[in-house]
């Protein structure tokens, strides 16, 4: 598996490419987390679109970063992945969570009337 990190829009950008499993969770977590701390990101977007498996090491690890993106009011994102990816989402929970998004473009615009009611309740 191999990370693709950008930041833009107060959001860290994280593209994953490969499995995410036991082997390559910790090494995600490890990452993201330092990301976040640098970046100062409030929000995270998951670009799945180059994974083709993901198990419950990688669930646990994506569960772990929407809390702590959660604690700083951020919200997270999840785009692109296959429909064996979303439906193990939608079996675990996950899209109770977190919005699943066809396409990078549908996930920045969720993020961004997210972003306008937050201003306007705030």
């Amino acid at each position: 598996m191999s990370l693709i990190l950008n930041s833009k829009k107060n959001t860290l950008i994280v593209r994953v490419d490969g499995d995410f499993d036991l082997v390559t969770a910790n090494e995600f977590r490890e990452k993201i987390d330092h990301s976040l701390e640098e970046t100062v990101s409030q929000n995270l977007l998951l670009d799945l679109t180059k994974t083709n498996f993901i198990d419950s090491s990688g669930l646990g690890v994506i569960l772990g970063r929407y809390r702590k993106v959660k604690a700083n009011q951020g919200e997270v994102i999840i785009c692109g992945a296959k429909p064996a990816i979303v439906n193990i989402f939608e079996v675990s929970g996950i899209t109770s969570l977190m919005p699943i998004c066809n396409t990078e473009e549908e996930a920045w615009e969720l993020l961004e009337s997210k972003s306008v009611r937050g201003h306007e309740n705030g």
